[in-house]
């Protein structure tokens, strides 16, 4: 893509439009582009690459496909070594990299190592937006889309409006990225960014790293936004250098009559070190506001925040102090190149020094597993979302914080501002990281790749069996919930039900439980069911498992004041109906048990997507809404998308 192709548009249009292989580009409308790479992990691969298996094609089509292993590498039982058995066996026939347990975090990784700017990149992770930070359009998505793709298949989004982020100033010393996003959630909500693109412009651009770029493209997921982008400058440029991968730099950046839908402005020299409070990446405030609130745990790293960068600001604080008696401290370095260079440079050992507890380079406590807090703990994360539960302990005080507060606040006990540490150093990167890809397998040569054998275990269960929409659907309401009902609640995480995600009918039983311990059961009992829910229904990862669940405990449809992006493209391509209120009063017309009836439901979804539900129970009559594109009908009315798509491929 040369910069000059397009004229007066955005960075993010520049890119889509290079892209686009199906629809025009009409705001609202659906759009499908051109994939250049995918990434997966293990939490979510495993069904991913049984569902591409599913769709018979022999190689991956995308010019670089990776899978990660970073999610469930606490390996307590056979079910997680399985799963990564079979993933490194799968990848190694079918032509994608496989980074080993012990690589890294995937955004991590793939920022310092496979991330191209102007390239198109989807993930089975909702913060695949890291990529974002180098000039990419890296969007989360379901692993049914990441399979599609990677038999090259069109990704399909809708249009989005795009949000001009302008930054202006440079931030004032121990103030960080952290702060930037906190304060766009603050302004945005975790809702406001949903079928948007948030694009960041401005002279404060040039203030920031590449580390710092991603750390604000990551949490643009909390935001609830297809993705977010920054330029490809001469920043972007140096980070690449210092990555020896210099040649896949190209400059990009929007034309100065580019035209936004919304614009915010942030001067980054008024802000100060924020917190997002329990339980909502978007219940920001100042760490001033929150005073001396005595902490329990502090847990650094994540892919937000494991940067070489972060870890070097970590060390520096840490070095010659001890972390305060009362407190524990645990750092996880996002990837292995992170490790080995503070490892060689001596900052390791200022932390452990200190009295840190170093883990491995993975998710970890970001995804539950592990360094779960004691009850009603206060827990200090540089990690990207608090939700209730998500942590491992139910009442878990989960606050997200940068870098910077974590380690001050570490030392201390108490929340504290790192301003009050004095004056900053100047934190640089280096001129070259250490490379060394070991831990990457490449794919076997496609002439090699028939005498490769997949190795699956016995907790790897097929993708479910789904079947044509049904013209009528008569069934109880089997659960009711309220707003910002996240996927964590549809579909926990955590240690001990993560080694599930391979096994649908196992892991099926833990589905809502959060919410109601008794609804696997109920929904079991009942055969068929609906779901009925408040608004943002399905926010946060991308997890296809909280539509797979309920798909195998026999719920028809989800109806709701609104979705979340990625969980209704998840809940369309497992052929569960997603329906909205018409009107959102009418959510009070229905209650647990309820009997409700749709009829003639192909017609109408055929002819728009407005629909009558009846409720036997009470007697009551409300309009929902159930607007599809034409390929969405049609892979509704399939039974979903892998049905859709082997009939696309049979013909």
């Amino acid at each position: 893509m040369k910069e000059d192709d397009f004229l007066g548009l955005t960075l993010t249009e520049k890119i889509l439009k290079a892209h686009l292989v199906d629809g025009e580009f009409v705001k609202g409308s659906e759009i499908g582009l051109r994939i250049d790479q995918t990434l997966t992990q293990d939490a979510t691969g495993t069904m991913a690459y049984l569902e591409f298996e599913a769709m018979g094609i022999p190689r991956v089509q995308t010019e670089k496909s990776v899978a990660y292993i970073d999610h469930n590498t606490l390996q307590s039982g056979f079910e997680n070594a399985d799963d990564h058995r079979f993933i490194g066996s799968v990848a190694k026939k079918h032509g994608i990299y496989f980074s080993r347990p012990g690589n890294g975090i995937c955004h991590q990784v793939h920022l310092e190592r496979f991330g191209v700017p102007g390239k198109t990149l989807i993930g089975s992770d909702s913060h695949t937006p890291t990529g974002g930070g180098i000039g990419m359009i890296a969007i989360g998505a379901g692993g049914l889309d990441v399979a599609v793709a990677m038999g090259g298949g069109a990704y399909y989004i809708t249009y989005p409006k795009i949000v001009k982020v302008e930054l202006i100033g440079k931030l004032s010393p121990w103030v960080a990225a952290k702060d930037v996003i906190l304060e766009v959630l603050r302004i945005m909500s975790v809702k406001g960014g949903v079928g948007k693109v948030i694009e960041y412009t401005g002279e404060g651009v040039k203030t920031l790293s590449v580390p710092e770029r991603a750390t604000i493209t990551n949490m643009g997921a909390e935001l609830g936004a297809t993705t977010s982008i920054f330029p490809s400058d001469e920043i972007t440029k140096e980070f690449l250098k210092a990555q020896k991968r210099e040649e896949v730099w190209t400059e990009l950046k929007a034309d100065d009559d580019a035209v936004y839908d919304e614009v915010i402005k942030i001067n980054l020299s008024e802000l100060a070190p924020m917190v997002a409070c329990p339980h909502s990446p978007d219940n920001v405030k100042s760490v001033n506001e929150l005073g001396k609130l005595k902490i329990d745990q502090v847990c650094i790293g994540s892919c937000t925040n494991s940067s070489l960068l972060d870890m070097s600001k970590v060390a520096y604080i840490l070095k010659g102090k001890t972390v305060d008696p009362s407190v524990s401290l645990s750092i996880a370095p996002g990837s292995k190149q992170v490790l080995n260079m503070i490892a060689k440079n001596g900052m390791l050992s200022d932390m452990i020094d200190a009295g840190a507890r170093i883990l491995e380079s993975a998710c970890g406590p970001c995804i539950g597993m592990g360094q779960s807090p004691n009850s009603k703990g206060v827990s200090l994360r540089t990690f990207n979302r608090n939700f209730e539960g998500r942590s491992g302990t139910k009442d878990g005080q989960i606050y997200l914080v940068s870098p910077e507060v974590a380690a001050a606040s570490a030392i201390t006990g108490y929340l504290t501002d790192p301003r009050e540490l004095g004056d900053m150093p100047e934190f640089l990167l280096p001129k070259e990281f250490e490379i060394n890809d070991n831990m990457v397998v490449s794919p076997a040569p496609a002439e090699e790749m028939e005498s490769v054998d997949v190795l699956r275990g016995p907790n790897i269960k097929p993708f479910p069996t789904t079947k044509p929409l049904d013209d009528k659907i008569e069934c109880e309401c089997s659960l009711k919930v309220e707003d910002n009902i996240t996927t964590d609640h549809i579909m926990p995480a955590g240690a001990k039900i993560l080694p599930l995600r391979s096994n649908i009918p196992a892991i099926s039983k833990h589905c809502f439980t959060v919410c109601d311990e008794e609804f696997p059961a109920r929904a079991e009992l009942l055969g068929e069911s609906i779901i009925v829910g408040g608004a943002n229904y399905g926010q946060g990862s991308s997890r296809e498992h909280a539509a797979l669940a309920p798909l195998h405990l026999g719920v028809k449809a989800v109806l709701v004041k609104s979705f979340a992006r990625i969980h209704r493209a998840n809940l369309i391509n497992a052929g569960i109906l997603p329906l909205t209120f018409k009107n959102e009063d009418d959510y009070n017309s229905i209650s647990l048990g309820d009997r409700l009836s749709l009829d003639n439901v192909i017609e109408d979804i055929k002819n728009g997507g407005d629909l009558k539900v009846k409720n036997l129970t009470n007697g009551k009559e409300i309009m929902v809404s159930c607007e599809l594109s034409d390929r969405a009908k049609e892979i509704v009315l399939a039974g979903g998308l892998l049905s859709y798509t082997k009939s696309k491929l049979s013909k």
